[in-house]
């Protein structure tokens, strides 16, 4: 039996079928996606809790330990490992390579809920999750810098109006932003005073508690009709704080301003940024999976203008770093040895040969198996990357191979003075066990590298 019959009746077919591959992976090329390695994705998703002023020991004992006792009853978790630092927890969950993100993360969810009860009251917020893939860098960094704007304003701006836009971008999936936290006002108490006066630490709280209380102040009725009367009187800036009245001593009021020092500032002192020797904020952005590179970098810097017409004039955004150049870069220099590897094989072949319609067979052959590789690479899942067309590189040489055992027998037949048609059916029929012994046989070499890479991705 030989499986080469039925392409050398048929050219026409053959041509077609070639030609028909050739487009589809000519066209799976422009969309497949584009990173400088493969990607891994591990089903790991983060929870983050914050509590401001909790030192490192409260955040473990009091909300590391209801989350992992809540978190460790799902299904399907390898791992999970927790870090606990001054004011904020980060427990971090790695599933089943085989176990779907989407339905860990609703469990994740549940699983927040439940412990929300055995959590400190005082926190400012429920915690959160997010998907994340430890093997996955930011594809983009950008600043935000002022020269008459605080970090906790530029913080602000940041999340409320950088990164909302972002997170809209196609192929964006997380945009964080650090290097400061959000507008607050800080009471630093003096101690020795509040002795003097004999006020304590909870009256000071319960009296800043209740100046920020959003409650109605009254209510008028009239028969069956009621009006709830509400004034805006929240405090929002340190000023306002100032002639709180937190107590009263001997018939007079003491003040907020009596017994502390109050300032605008941030709700975490110790966040802070710095691009070029400037104040900073930074905007974290990662691609979300299987998402190219290069594009979603374009989009962005599309999107530059319209950011930063949003943002306050006093307000510079910038980008102080970006992966394309140097994926482009490398990529450029690998898909350059491709061309030149391809050219040379053909010249070999010229060479050696010295006949020009001979000389065809090898030129066809290795840009059609290239190119329409790409379709099956695109069908798999795969990406774009060095690893990838390094292999085509190799592979380059495979195809010739095969193809200068096939044309040399068959040549060899027609100096013999067998028809072109029978001498290419004797021919494959002759060398086809041959090329395809020898083809595994220089796959095979690659198998120990091939697990060595799995075992260490797992």
């Amino acid at each position: 039996m030989n499986p080469s019959a039925a392409f050398v009746a048929r050219p026409v077919a053959t041509t077609l079928l070639a030609a028909g591959l050739t487009l589809a992976g000519a066209v799976a090329f422009t969309q497949l996606p584009v990173s400088p390695l493969p990607q891994v994705d591990y089903p790991v998703i983060s929870v983050s809790a914050s509590l401001p002023g909790a030192d490192p020991e409260t955040m473990a004992a009091t909300v590391a330990t209801p989350l992992e006792r809540q978190l460790g009853r799902i299904a399907g978790v390898n791992e999970i490992t927790s870090s606990s630092s001054l004011g904020s927890t980060r427990v971090t969950l790695q599933f089943d390579l085989n176990r779907n993100i989407n339905d860990a993360a609703t469990e994740v969810q549940s699983a927040i809920n439940a412990a929300r009860s055995q959590l400190p009251s005082g926190m400012p917020n429920n915690p959160t999750y997010r998907k994340v893939n430890p093997a996955d860098a930011p594809i983009m960094v950008m600043t935000l810098t002022s020269d008459s704007m605080s970090r906790g304003q530029m913080y602000d701006v940041a999340s409320t109006v950088v990164a909302q836009k972002l997170s809209q971008v196609r192929g964006v999936g997380q945009v964080t932003v650090g290097g400061s936290s959000l507008p607050a006002v800080r009471a630093e108490l003096n101690p020795a005073t509040l002795n003097a006066y004999g006020i304590g630490l909870s009256d000071v709280r319960n009296a800043l508690a209740a100046a920020n209380a959003n409650r109605p102040k009254g209510l008028v009725e009239d028969g069956e009709r009621v009006w709830w009367l509400y004034a805006n009187d929240q405090a929002r800036s340190a000023a306002e704080y100032l002639p709180l009245i937190v107590a009263y001593r001997n018939g007079a009021a003491v003040r907020l301003s009596d017994v502390a020092e109050v300032k605008d500032s941030v709700q975490d002192i110790r966040n802070a940024g710095e691009a070029n020797g400037r104040p900073a904020v930074l905007i974290i952005i990662n691609r979300e999976p299987n998402a190219n590179i290069l594009q979603t970098v374009q989009r962005i810097r599309d999107l530059m203008p319209f950011l930063v017409a949003s943002i306050p004039a006093a307000a510079d955004l910038g980008v102080a770093m970006e992966r394309t150049s140097t994926i482009r870069a490398s990529l450029y220099e690998v898909e350059k040895t491709l061309l030149i590897a391809v050219a040379l094989v053909i010249l070999v072949v010229f060479v050696f040969l010295r006949r020009a319609r001979a000389t065809l067979v090898p030129a066809a052959a290795v840009p059609v198996s290239i190119i329409a590789t790409f379709g099956f690479m695109y069908l798999a899942g795969y990406s774009l990357n060095n690893l990838s067309l390094m292999a085509l590189i190799v592979a380059t040489g495979f195809v010739v191979d095969d193809a200068i055992v096939v044309l040399e027998n068959a040549t060899r037949h027609i100096e013999a003075g067998m028809p072109p048609v029978a001498a290419a059916l004797a021919s494959a029929r002759e060398v086809g066990f041959t090329v395809v012994s020898m083809s595994l046989s220089l796959i095979a070499v690659f198998i120990p590298i091939l697990a060595a890479c799995s075992a260490s991705s797992r």
